[in-house]
């Protein structure tokens, strides 16, 4: 049986169109079930935008079954997933995740249910994704996946034992974020991370996906990850939780390939050249450069 597709949406029409109708053209669509978890109004004014997503969601079709799942009350981006996943995935075992911003290649669920079913015993292996960004390497690269040691929320997979097994409450933070060794381990995944966790500790970001990736980071695991990107994010709208500016190491265009059977290898070996690319993706260098492109960018308009 193919894993379950959860889509979490809130108050973006436009967006959740264009992902719909990019799921729906996925080449397994119709022997998926859909499950669409739609968050309640968080402002007065929101309450509108909200209504409007859930009419349009009621017209959906193309898929093998469709649930809607409507929260009276806002639960927040980080409490919507967290719950809503735990949820199906005592169910269903496993689950794919994909959010109200993201269009995604027609083979996007073949690649996701192919490494599900290949790694659902490789204890080792924490998530799929079906994001990649332009590393130098992958155009010449021959195989069809990698392996990073940074999961991507950007339309992501995985399996209960993996999920039930994360501290969403970062118990041992008051430890770790003293141990500069384990902090420049953590960075291994990008130097952005640390901050990132800090943030989310303090109250300054509410975000499940930095939480989930530390606990990849605490236990040593991969995530596996497609050479050839099969989602791109739309969320730059004023409405995104997060994406509010698409900076470039994200900008990157969907395959065009109809590839639908995917092969992976037992034995994990990490790729040393591609997890250095991966992580100068996240470096602070690069960082700033983007952060200067969006500067410049605002200012010509």
């Amino acid at each position: 049986m193919y894993a379950p597709v959860c889509l979490f949406t809130y108050n973006r029409l436009g967006e959740t169109k264009e992902t719909v109708e990019a799921l729906s053209k996925n080449f397994l669509a119709q022997d998926s079930m859909l499950i669409i978890f739609s968050d309640g109004p968080k402002r007065v004014e929101d309450i509108e935008k909200v209504a409007e997503v859930r009419n349009y969601l009621k017209q959906v079709s193309g898929f093998k079954t469709i649930k809607i799942i409507e929260s009276e009350v806002n639960q927040g981006l980080a409490n919507s997933i967290i719950g809503g996943v735990t949820k199906v995935l005592k169910e269903y075992h496993k689950v794919i995740v994909v959010e109200d911003d993201l269009i995604s290649a027609p083979n996007f669920l073949n690649f996701m249910n192919e490494a599900l079913d290949f790694y659902e015993d490789s204890k080792k292996v924490f998530s799929i994704s079906g994001f990649t960004m332009q590393l130098k390497s992958l155009p010449n690269y021959q195989k069809d996946y990698y392996l990073s040691y940074r999961s991507a929320s950007w339309g992501w997979a995985t399996w209960q034992d993996r999920w039930e097994a994360i501290d969403w409450e970062v118990k041992d933070y008051s430890r770790f974020k003293w141990n500069l060794v384990e902090q420049w381990r953590f960075m291994r995944g990008g130097s952005d991370l640390p901050l990132m966790l800090w943030k989310q500790m303090n109250g300054y970001l509410d975000s499940w996906a930095i939480r989930w990736t530390y606990h990849q980071f605490r236990n040593d695991l991969y995530s596996v990850r497609p050479s050839r990107n099969k989602i791109v994010n739309i969320g730059t709208s004023g409405d995104a939780t997060h994406t509010k500016k698409l900076v470039q190491r994200h900008v990157v265009e969907l395959e065009e390939v109809d590839q639908t059977d995917f092969q992976f290898d037992s034995v994990l070996v990490a790729n040393k050249k591609i997890i250095n690319e991966s992580k100068y993706m996240h470096s602070f260098f690069n960082r700033l450069v983007d952060r200067l492109r969006v500067l410049y960018s605002d200012c010509l308009h």
